[in-house]
């Protein structure tokens, strides 16, 4: 019975095993099949959105109607009517009369130079001046002398000819009658025509005299002339040693100190008129292309607007600004000043009946970017490229990619590059 039993166990059963087989082969099929469809789905799901506070975001609408293009920068108030003062002649600071800030007049002393030089150079010229008038006086006195002396000889020169040309003429009759010689009617006309001869060169002489006193007074005249204006060159720098107020203002400037030595030329004071004050505004270069002559401003002064127009912008570029200078329309209020740190807002244009929202912190005008738009209805947003135009102050235009009524943030939204949809918490 034992053996009998044990030669059915040894039964081989072909069958079984394949089924077995089959089983597997078909198992690991579909775990297969499922592997990779888990696989492809995990694939193709995307990642999930970062999350974004959205109190800590700007966000705004698309908009249509006017747009008011501006643009804006800082600047000072200065005066329109500024004077240098500056130094005629080289000195030492002796006196500090006025300090900065002062009121000053026409004519004010602002401060006292000290040049020994310069006292003994007017000192000397008055001399030489003095000198020389006194030697064109006398020069004078003996020319006018001379002519005296001409003149009376003149006068008996002529006197003798008519005494003897009377005398010819007696002769000449007493001849007739035969009551004189014609010896003596010889001699008396000899000495008549001898006095007619003194007479011509007298009177030519005295009228020499007369005429040859202003030539020789004109050389020294010259020298006297030139001697004053000498004399006052040197009094004029004299006075200038006393500098003063050249207009009526403010002493808003004084860059030297008692004890400085000064060089002819160099700027020792400046008064400004406060009255006429202009502002004077930085715009960045890329924004001030369309700054022109006659455009409206507002200037800010911190303790109120006032309306300005553009008169002035420089050609030139420093550090990345022009400077546009803005004339005030319309009265300053209490507290301007030269000097007063001010912002100004050029107003370039105004356009009408476009898409516009308020400026991003990214991108440029005329630019295209990708700007996060909130999607209707959800807490997403998602990146959108947007055409950029024109753009102002506050405001931008938009040329593509958003409507009116859109909602988009406008923030830095840099350290989100790698997405293109947030969600807003």
């Amino acid at each position: 019975m034992g053996a009998a039993t044990y030669h059915c166990m040894d039964i081989a059963r072909p069958n079984a095993a394949k089924e077995k087989r089959k089983k597997r082969i078909i198992y690991g099929s579909v775990a297969a099949v499922v592997l990779i469809a888990i696989t492809v789905g995990l694939s193709r799901l995307k990642p999930a959105a970062p999350t974004v506070e959205r109190n800590l975001v700007w966000i705004d609408t698309v908009k249509r109607g006017p747009m008011v293009r501006q643009v804006r920068g800082l600047g000072t108030l200065v005066p329109e009517e500024i004077r240098w003062i500056s130094a005629r002649t080289q000195g030492r600071v002796d006196k500090i009369v006025l300090r900065p800030g002062a009121i000053v007049e026409v004519g004010s002393l602002i401060l006292e130079l000290r040049n020994p030089d310069v006292v003994s150079a007017a000192a000397n010229a008055n001399s030489q001046l003095a000198a020389a008038e006194a030697q064109l006086a006398n020069q004078r006195m003996q020319l006018e002398s001379q002519l005296l002396a001409a003149e009376a000889s003149a006068a008996r020169a002529k006197s003798n000819f008519e005494t003897t040309k009377l005398r010819s003429d007696v002769q000449e009759q007493l001849f007739r009658d035969g009551l004189v010689s014609e010896l003596d009617l010889k001699l008396a006309q000899a000495t008549a025509a001898d006095g007619a001869t003194s007479n011509e060169i007298e009177q030519k002489r005295y009228v020499f005299a007369k005429d040859s006193i202003k030539p020789q007074l004109a050389v020294q005249e010259a020298e006297v002339e030139r001697l004053r204006s000498l004399a006052q060159l040197r009094a004029e720098e004299l006075d200038a040693l006393k500098v003063r107020a050249p207009m009526a203002g403010v002493l808003s400037a004084l860059p030297v100190e008692v004890g400085a030595q000064v060089q002819p030329g160099s700027n020792i004071a400046r008064v400004a008129d406060p009255s006429k004050l202009k502002a004077e505004i930085r715009i960045a270069e890329t924004q001030a292309r369309d700054i022109a002559i006659g455009q409206l401003a507002q200037i800010d002064t911190r303790n109120g607007i006032v309306e300005g127009k553009v008169a002035r912008i420089d050609p030139a570029v420093q550090n990345g600004t022009v400077l546009v200078d803005v004339t005030i329309v319309n009265e300053l209020p209490r507290g301007a000043r030269p000097d007063l740190s001010v912002d100004g807002t050029i107003e370039l244009e105004r356009l009408n009946e476009v898409v516009f929202v308020g400026r991003p912190a990214f991108g440029q005008e005329k630019s295209t970017v990708g700007i996060f738009k909130l999607v209707e209805g959800t807490n997403d947003a998602v990146r959108t490229q947007v055409q950029l135009g024109r753009s102002s102050v506050n405001t931008i235009e938009i040329v593509g990619g958003l409507q009116p009524g859109d909602r988009v943030i406008l923030s830095d939204m840099s350290p989100w590059d790698s997405n293109d949809r947030v969600r807003l918490n």
